[in-house]
């Protein structure tokens, strides 16, 4: 396969390689169908019923699992070839799938069907993700590191743009059984592309000691940085505090605004055309200002944007508004992990990557279901405008306490 040469947007450099292109796009084929997936059980299971609590929680399950199995998915991948452990783990998501579809085309779905399946997924998701961010990350050169993180999330949010208004299209032509039989079908892309790429050769010896000696090593790498702490506490605030917005945009949909796959389609889409405009400038920007001060800026923009999504009256007015949270969004997280990633040598990128995703999956889970079980008792509105001000007032307090951190990394 060739490469794509876009060489002077450097936010597109990580296309230059042929390999990592390829993957890109077999991941892009997934992301779809797994976003079908997502907004026709998020429809399900709030129809069912009517409590954003459900809703919160089956969105949390698919992430509870990283508190626990991100380190051993990390220490995983620096032990086996890691093209071969991502293809073994996309096989289990696509039978998981499958029994989803098998359910929906038999009429025995369940909202406690959709819950167990999306645990199991996330405890296959949660093993592999390490070991597929690493593999990219193996797929480029370390100057074209941010490009490739950053690419990868948009690819996740072009699914999002796409899957959704698919989804759409499906769930009113054929239901959901056949928006999740398109998601099993499209793992099928990823292995395709696995099929396709040889990542560089290893030293496996350099691995061989024991799997919780390596968890503990990169607990220390990570304790022994400067830098790495504050973004591991940045990620958990804003996972826990802004990021629900995700998984209850079918409550908003439906409870506030009265309508119901359309409208969640729609504001989803609208994230996921955010966070893509943003991926496109993100390598820009952070040539001219620099990685750190970007983060800087994001983090204090952020609350103020969620907070208006949330208190945004009507339907287009909160699409406008998600579009720019979307954004924002997708800015700060890359920009967290990233920069975490860089301060680490290579073999410990998988590593890495496994704790900023724990912290990421472990405070998303918790801040979706509790959000949302207080949402029913409180009201969406005020609880999500409370947490975006609550991050915002963090934030701001944390410059005016230490405002070089927020400007100066370590060297």
């Amino acid at each position: 396969m060739r490469a794509l040469r876009l060489p002077r947007l450097s936010s597109l450099r990580a296309f230059d390689h042929p390999g990592y292109f390829a993957v890109w796009l077999g991941a892009l084929v997934s992301t779809i169908g797994t976003w079908m997936e997502t907004v026709a059980m998020g429809v399900y299971v709030t129809q069912e019923t009517g409590r954003a609590e459900w809703t919160g929680g089956i969105a949390a399950l698919t992430f509870l699992p990283s508190v626990i199995l991100s380190p051993v998915g990390g220490a995983l991948a620096d032990r086996f070839d890691r093209r071969a452990y991502v293809a073994v783990g996309s096989v289990v998501q696509l039978l998981l799938a499958g029994v989803l579809t098998v359910l929906a085309f038999t009429h025995q779905l369940s909202v406690h069907a959709v819950g167990v399946v999306s645990l199991l997924n996330g405890c296959a998701s949660t093993l592999i993700s390490p070991a597929f961010s690493a593999m990219l990350v193996e797929l480029v050169p370390p100057r074209d590191l941010h490009s490739a993180v950053s690419l990868n999330s948009a690819q996740y949010n072009l699914g999002r743009i796409i899957g959704p208004a698919a989804a759409g299209f499906v769930l009113a032509a054929g239901g959901a059984p056949w928006a999740l039989l398109i998601n099993t079908l499209s793992f099928l892309a990823v292995l395709i592309a696995l099929s396709r790429v040889r990542t560089p050769p290893r030293d496996m010896g350099k691995v061989a000691q024991n799997l919780w000696k390596q968890i503990a090593q990169g607990i220390s790498v990570v304790r022994a940085d400067a830098d790495i702490p504050l973004m591991l506490w940045a990620t958990l605030l804003v996972a826990g505090l802004v990021a629900p917005f995700i998984g209850l945009v079918p409550v908003f949909a439906i409870r506030e605004f009265g309508q119901g796959a359309a409208a969640t389609s729609l504001l989803v889409a609208c994230q996921g055309a955010g966070a893509v405009t943003a991926a496109l400038v993100v390598g820009t920007l952070v040539d001219t200002l620099g990685q750190r001060k970007l983060l800087g800026i994001i983090s204090l923009a952020i609350g103020a944007v969620s907070a208006l999504y949330w208190l945004a009256p009507t339907l287009p007015m909160a699409a406008t508004c998600i579009v720019l949270l979307g954004g924002s969004y997708m800015m700060m997280m890359t920009g967290l992990n990233s920069y975490c990633q860089s301060r680490v040598p290579r073999e410990m990128q998988a590593r890495m990557s496994s704790l900023y995703s724990m912290v990421l999956g472990g405070s998303y889970a918790a801040g979706v279901w509790g959000l949302g079980a207080l949402s029913d008792r409180v009201g969406l509105r005020f609880v999500m405008v409370t947490s975006s001000v609550l991050f915002l007032a963090l934030v701001l307090t944390l410059r005016l306490m230490r405002p070089r951190r927020f400007e100066n990394a370590s060297s």
